[in-house]
Protein backbone atom coordinates (compact mmCIF):
# COMPACT_ATOMS: atom_id res chain seq x y z
CA UNK A 1 0.00 0.00 0.00
CA UNK A 2 1.39 3.37 -1.03
CA UNK A 3 1.51 6.16 1.51
CA UNK A 4 2.31 9.75 0.67
CA UNK A 5 4.24 11.39 3.49
CA UNK A 6 4.18 15.19 3.59
CA UNK A 7 6.35 17.55 5.58
CA UNK A 8 7.24 21.23 5.72
CA UNK A 9 4.07 22.90 6.92
CA UNK A 10 4.02 25.41 9.72
CA UNK A 11 3.38 28.99 10.75
CA UNK A 12 4.84 31.82 8.71
CA UNK A 13 4.26 35.54 8.43
CA UNK A 14 2.70 37.04 5.34
CA UNK A 15 5.34 37.55 2.68
CA UNK A 16 7.37 34.61 3.91
CA UNK A 17 8.19 31.26 2.32
CA UNK A 18 7.75 27.58 3.04
CA UNK A 19 8.68 24.43 1.15
CA UNK A 20 6.48 21.37 1.34
CA UNK A 21 7.81 17.91 0.56
CA UNK A 22 6.01 14.71 -0.38
CA UNK A 23 7.61 11.29 -0.50
CA UNK A 24 5.75 8.12 -1.45
CA UNK A 25 6.54 5.10 0.67
CA UNK A 26 6.22 1.61 -0.63
CA UNK A 27 6.96 2.28 -4.29
CA UNK A 28 8.01 4.91 -6.75
CA UNK A 29 5.28 6.80 -8.58
CA UNK A 30 7.22 7.85 -11.64
CA UNK A 31 4.24 7.21 -13.94
CA UNK A 32 1.83 9.21 -11.82
CA UNK A 33 0.84 12.83 -12.01
CA UNK A 34 1.81 14.36 -8.68
CA UNK A 35 -0.15 17.27 -7.32
CA UNK A 36 -0.84 19.45 -4.32
CA UNK A 37 -4.35 20.28 -3.22
CA UNK A 38 -5.37 22.51 -0.35
CA UNK A 39 -8.40 22.82 1.83
CA UNK A 40 -9.16 25.88 3.90
CA UNK A 41 -11.53 25.59 6.83
CA UNK A 42 -15.12 25.33 5.63
CA UNK A 43 -14.14 25.13 1.98
CA UNK A 44 -13.65 22.45 -0.64
CA UNK A 45 -10.34 20.80 -1.44
CA UNK A 46 -8.91 22.52 -4.50
CA UNK A 47 -6.05 21.79 -6.88
CA UNK A 48 -3.10 24.10 -6.33
CA UNK A 49 -0.39 22.68 -8.58
CA UNK A 50 0.48 19.53 -10.52
CA UNK A 51 3.43 18.07 -12.38
CA UNK A 52 3.77 15.42 -15.07
CA UNK A 53 7.20 15.02 -16.61
CA UNK A 54 8.25 18.53 -17.62
CA UNK A 55 4.71 19.89 -17.60
CA UNK A 56 3.37 21.87 -14.66
CA UNK A 57 0.05 23.43 -13.79
CA UNK A 58 -0.78 26.16 -11.28
CA UNK A 59 -4.03 27.57 -10.05
CA UNK A 60 -4.39 31.26 -10.90
CA UNK A 61 -4.31 32.20 -7.24
CA UNK A 62 -0.76 30.87 -6.78
CA UNK A 63 0.75 31.41 -10.23
CA UNK A 64 4.05 33.29 -9.97
CA UNK A 65 4.38 32.57 -6.25
CA UNK A 66 4.41 28.76 -5.97
CA UNK A 67 6.67 26.29 -7.76
CA UNK A 68 6.11 22.55 -7.98
CA UNK A 69 9.09 20.33 -8.74
CA UNK A 70 10.03 16.70 -8.68
CA UNK A 71 13.32 15.03 -7.77
CA UNK A 72 13.12 11.53 -9.23
CA UNK A 73 16.41 10.49 -7.62
CA UNK A 74 14.94 11.27 -4.19
CA UNK A 75 11.44 10.15 -5.17
CA UNK A 76 10.17 13.43 -3.74
CA UNK A 77 7.85 16.17 -4.93
CA UNK A 78 8.19 19.71 -3.60
CA UNK A 79 5.99 22.77 -3.43
CA UNK A 80 7.99 25.94 -2.92
CA UNK A 81 5.68 28.67 -1.67
CA UNK A 82 6.86 32.26 -1.74
CA UNK A 83 5.17 35.58 -1.01
CA UNK A 84 2.65 33.79 1.15
CA UNK A 85 -0.64 35.48 1.92
CA UNK A 86 -3.16 34.95 4.70
CA UNK A 87 -5.52 33.41 2.14
CA UNK A 88 -2.99 30.63 1.53
CA UNK A 89 -3.76 29.29 5.00
CA UNK A 90 -5.03 25.73 4.58
CA UNK A 91 -4.22 22.07 4.98
CA UNK A 92 -2.10 21.06 2.01
CA UNK A 93 -2.43 17.55 0.64
CA UNK A 94 -0.09 15.66 -1.63
CA UNK A 95 -1.86 13.56 -4.25
CA UNK A 96 -0.99 11.05 -6.95
CA UNK A 97 -3.03 9.94 -9.94
CA UNK A 98 -2.50 7.78 -12.98
CA UNK A 99 -3.69 10.02 -15.78
CA UNK A 100 -3.64 9.75 -19.53
CA UNK A 101 -1.11 12.18 -21.05
CA UNK A 102 -3.78 13.76 -23.25
CA UNK A 103 -5.89 14.85 -20.27
CA UNK A 104 -4.76 18.19 -18.85
CA UNK A 105 -3.50 18.39 -15.29
CA UNK A 106 -5.85 21.34 -14.80
CA UNK A 107 -8.85 19.00 -14.85
CA UNK A 108 -7.70 16.94 -11.86
CA UNK A 109 -10.33 16.60 -9.17
CA UNK A 110 -10.45 14.91 -5.79
CA UNK A 111 -12.57 12.11 -7.26
CA UNK A 112 -9.82 10.81 -9.53
CA UNK A 113 -6.96 10.70 -7.05
CA UNK A 114 -5.39 7.30 -6.46
CA UNK A 115 -3.34 8.19 -3.37
CA UNK A 116 -3.56 10.96 -0.78
CA UNK A 117 -1.26 12.16 1.93
CA UNK A 118 -2.63 12.97 5.37
CA UNK A 119 -2.07 16.68 4.92
CA UNK A 120 0.16 19.32 6.42
CA UNK A 121 -1.12 22.58 7.89
CA UNK A 122 0.15 25.89 6.55
CA UNK A 123 -0.80 28.95 8.55
CA UNK A 124 0.04 32.41 7.26
CA UNK A 125 -0.32 35.23 9.76
CA UNK A 126 -1.12 38.71 8.51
Amino acid sequence: QVQLVESGGGLVQAGGSLRLSCTPSGRTLSNYVMAWFRQAQGRERDLVAGIRGGTTYYAESVKGRFTISRDNAKNTVYLQMNSLKAEDTAVYYCAAEIRSPDIPIATMTTDGIDYWGKGTLVTVSS
